[in-house]
């Protein structure tokens, strides 16, 4: 079995001049990375020191109620287990089930398309789920109206939660989250481009009317595209595959959420829950006590056991076609949220994972390359526990994987 692990590295999407009815790329910084070979065998058993190792760590009174589960790629077999079929609060891990859904049902360069129609005195832009709309997109649109009168259909969306009901309210102010729809500039955030600042409470209006004052026309509020309207232009999105980079680099909750409701669009399922447990369906992996109440992992409701998590890594780690997953993933103490972790670890560089936060709660979920060549896959999760202890006991376990 081929497998193939991933190193970082960094590239900003360029900015490609706008004319009528051609594409624009809006800038974006994404991390990516260079795939490596990794020996598909390797001499010996798994070593079962280690496993011993990661149980005595794992019962660190600091990591409260934990679940957890690590597999060797090479071989398929489960290294070491505790509570992996217990379903646990996992919050932002649940970014990896999103992309590996996302991944296996879209194509890597799949991009989200902004139509700007015209008919009489009106142009309509047709939102299609962007929503991360810059100053060379706004620009763009702007470039394709020539009415006196603009508007905006948000339907493309229309059916999918604005709000999901188990999200804390005040994650909007706080710049956790925004009302989902299916226009926004930068994520909805308020006076900056990236960071979580306080969002806007009205994304989709505010696109309406950057656009409206550029172009010099009048907002006209939402209102569907008539039938018979003459298409003009479109602007369109980065790629999937650089989109799920940043969404996983920063843990950007807004985007998660969009690109679950871009999967729900082109697959046809009734919500972006339902959409990516199809394809976790289709990608045999385990779902049960699978309680999924958005993308993102916001909602304290969710509930997802480790072996969940981790068989959709393995799944990653072992078709060619879900790598993007693996290489969305921060490095230790060298991108996104793990940046300013594993300083001084054995797991520093070599560990590649998606973090977890809500109160009382941290997940870490990846992949690790041990120092005999190994590659392993992880998944673990701390419930009522010291965010910052449970921190630390989680880099030890997975850094013990190096070993």
């Amino acid at each position: 079995m081929a497998v193939l692990a991933v190193v970082a590295a960094v590239v900003v999407v360029a900015v490609v001049a706008a004319t009528r009815a051609t594409t624009v790329e809006p800038g974006l910084v994404a991390p990516t990375a260079r795939e490596v070979a990794v020996p598909a065998h390797r001499e010996g058993p798994v070593n079962p020191a280690q496993a011993e190792e990661l149980e005595a760590l794992s019962a660190d009174p600091a990591l409260g109620e934990f679940f957890g589960i690590v597999t060797d790629v090479q071989t398929g077999e489960t290294v070491w287990e505790k509570n992996a079929d217990t379903p646990g609060r996992p919050a932002s891990v649940t970014k990896i089930l999103t992309a590996t859904a996302a991944v296996n049902a879209l194509p890597a360069d799949h991009r989200v398309v902004t139509e700007v129609f015209r008919s009489g005195d009106t142009s309509y832009i047709k939102a299609g789920g962007d929503v991360w709309l810059a100053d060379a997109s706004l620009d763009a649109l702007a470039h394709l109206i020539e009415t006196p009168v603009v508007a905006l259909d948000t339907s493309v969306w229309d059916g999918f939660e604005t709000i999901v009901p188990s999200w804390d309210p005040a994650d909007v102010d706080g710049g956790f989250v925004a009302p989902m729809e299916p226009a926004m500039i930068n994520g909805a955030r308020i006076g900056a481009e990236t960071g979580d600042v306080p969002r806007s409470h009205t994304p989709a209006a505010d696109v309406l009317g950057a656009v409206a004052a550029r172009a010099g026309a009048e907002p006209a509020g939402i209102a569907h595209v008539p039938e018979g309207a003459t298409k003009v232009g479109e602007v369109h999105s980065p790629r999937l595959d650089d989109r799920l980079a940043t969404m996983m680099d920063h843990s950007d909750n807004v985007m998660a959420e969009a690109i679950g409701r871009e999967l729900a669009v082109a697959t046809g399922a009734k919500t972006p829950v339902a959409a990516v447990e199809k394809q976790l369906d289709a990608l045999e992996i385990p779902t049960e006590g699978l309680i999924l109440n958005d993308c993102s992992g916001l909602s304290k409701d969710n509930r997802i056991a480790p072996r969940t998590i981790d068989v959709a890594l393995y799944q990653a780690a072992t078709h060619p076609e879900l790598l993007p997953v693996l290489r969305s993933l921060p490095v230790a103490y060298g991108s996104g949220t793990l940046a300013e972790r594993f300083g001084g670890k054995d797991g520093q560089g070599w560990v590649r994972a998606k973090t977890g936060t809500l109160d009382a709660t941290s997940g870490l979920a990846g992949t690790v390359t041990g120092e005999d060549g190994s590659v392993y896959t992880f998944a673990f999760i701390s419930n009522g526990s010291d965010i910052l202890a449970a921190r630390e006991s989680l880099d030890t376990l997975a850094s013990a994987l190096r070993k």
